[in-house]
């Protein structure tokens, strides 16, 4: 998805580009500050980022499933018999038989006393008995031996394996607030990239007027060099008649230099205006822009009434501090989760190992089911997390404090804007009317100028009137435009 945006928004600007050989108006320059601009493509990474971690947080209320597995060798194997009952155990049909042995001499020698039985007869008896006794031990002996290699663990190489899963069931809200700060902190990426893109549009917008005005200020010293040329002609034709005097063809000579020079800086930053705003568009800057508005006369007049509005919900600025309110409001549940509330989840799998405990230390894979319940509830922490939870609110505070103070702010702002917007509407009536003035006054003088009632000074003073009424028209109705947009980004209505 993002690579296909990123392919539209490349086919997007190849268009504009295609169009600003023509001319580029001021919605193209926008959409192409828009699509160019480095810090509005780092939001929208900020933006896929946030929405990641949104999904991240969602997760938290699945079971989560883990697989482990290893193998260990010991030095040592573990033993369930000590070497006392591993010795008795290899020597049981000895100790057996070496005491069934005395027990039966004992017995056969009370019987050769009583006369029961002759020295003859036991003596035999006991060599019979003797030789099926070693038999016997030898017998019990390996018994012994049998029961010994049994009990043998034989675990120095063991092998193990596990498959465990966790399901939260109750983990005191920590989860539930998480997931919202996960939400309002995409919030504040989205509301971030909004003032962001506010921000370009204003700097967008005043650098387009700005060439505007600089190219219709061109036009103007352009005519008035002319003018003033002209006026130099006329006036060395007279001198020639002898009408006029040197010193008042050198007035207009100084004139003349000075418009020339007005007409060289105006040029000049003009040049540098057009490369600011190239750069702006992403353009090279030495690219040949043209403006849709640059040559029109007067400037087209694009104000409109801009409605009140609520501040608080329209600035970008005003919604990311409530966001940064939220969000610490979040962080209190949190710790209040972890110090005060129980913590509940489901536990379970499947273990497998070899030697395994389920058939005598058996070398073989085997394993068992399990499933569990785990509670884990705080009981005494020394109070850190009321400490934590108390930092955690007067944070809120001071994120209520400090939007309540910049609303104030902006609401000044708004009111001084709008202001400067009425103050310019009325210098934009009033600088049309001096224009009229003026243009009426240069025809008046250059007329009686002709007809010898006009001095030369009240000539050039005239032009100079005239010069300075048509430059007020253009940066005030450029002014117009800027307080309107600087009204309307006030507004959080710049878009």
């Amino acid at each position: 998805m993002t690579r296909r945006l990123s392919i539209l928004a490349i086919a997007f600007t190849l268009g504009l580009l295609v169009q600003a050989q023509e001319k580029m108006t001021l919605e193209d320059c926008r959409q192409l500050a828009i699509n160019n601009n480095k810090q509005l493509s780092v939001a929208r990474l900020g933006q896929d980022i946030a929405s990641s971690n949104r999904a991240a947080a969602r997760t938290h209320y699945l079971p989560k499933v883990d697989a482990m597995a290893g193998y260990e060798l010991m030095s040592k194997e573990i033993s369930i018999l000590n070497d006392k009952q591993k010795d008795a155990l290899n020597n049981l049909g000895t100790t057996a038989m070496s005491s069934i042995g005395n027990n039966l001499n004992t017995i056969m020698t009370d019987m050769v006393e009583k006369g029961i039985l002759t020295p003859q007869l036991a003596q035999s008896l006991g060599q019979y008995l003797g030789g099926m006794g070693n038999s016997l031990a030898a017998m019990g002996n390996e018994l012994g031996s049998t029961i010994r290699q049994a009990f043998r663990t034989n675990n120095r190489n063991t092998i193990a394996g596990s498959v465990m899963f966790r399901q939260p069931i109750y983990m005191g809200g920590s989860i539930t607030a998480l997931n919202r700060i996960a939400e309002l902190n995409e919030q504040l990426t989205s509301e971030n990239y909004d003032m962001l893109v506010q921000n370009t549009l204003y700097e967008i917008d005043a650098t387009y007027w700005l060439v505007v005005s600089l190219k219709q200020k061109q036009r103007l010293a352009d005519s008035y060099l002319e003018l003033v040329k002209q006026f130099n002609t006329d006036v060395h034709k007279m001198i020639d008649q002898g009408v006029s005097t040197r010193a008042e063809g050198l007035s207009v000579d100084v004139r003349v230099n000075e418009a020339e020079m007005t007409k060289m800086k105006v040029d000049d930053n003009l040049v540098l205006s057009k490369m600011l705003l190239c750069q702006l568009c992403g353009l090279p800057m030495d690219y040949p822009i043209t403006l849709a508005d640059e040559d029109k006369d007067p400037i087209p007049d694009y104000t409109s009434v801009v409605a009140d509005a609520d501040v608080a919900s329209d600035r970008p600025e005003l919604r990311m501090l409530q966001v940064g309110i939220d969000i610490s409001e979040q962080t209190s549940k949190i710790l209040t989760a972890t110090y005060y509330r129980p913590q509940i989840a489901l536990t379970g799998g499947y273990l497998l190992s070899n030697p395994n405990l389920y058939n005598g230390f058996e070398h073989k894979f085997s394993g068992v089911w399990n499933i569990g319940l785990l509670v884990r509830m705080p009981l005494w922490d020394w109070h850190e997390g009321r400490y934590k939870i108390r930092a955690s609110k007067a944070a809120t505070t001071i994120a209520q404090l400090e939007r309540s103070d910049l609303l104030e702010k902006i609401n000044l702002q708004v009111e001084q804007h709008r202001f400067r917007y009425r103050e310019a509407l009325r210098r934009m009536e009033m600088s049309k009317k001096h224009v009229s003035s003026a243009e009426e006054n240069l025809r008046c003088a250059t007329v009686g100028f002709r007809e010898g009632v006009m001095s030369l000074t009240e000539v050039m003073t005239a032009q100079t009137a005239w010069q300075a009424a048509q430059s007020e028209k253009i940066d005030s109705q450029i002014e117009v435009q800027l307080s309107q947009v600087a009204l309307r980004k006030a507004l959080g209505q710049l878009r």
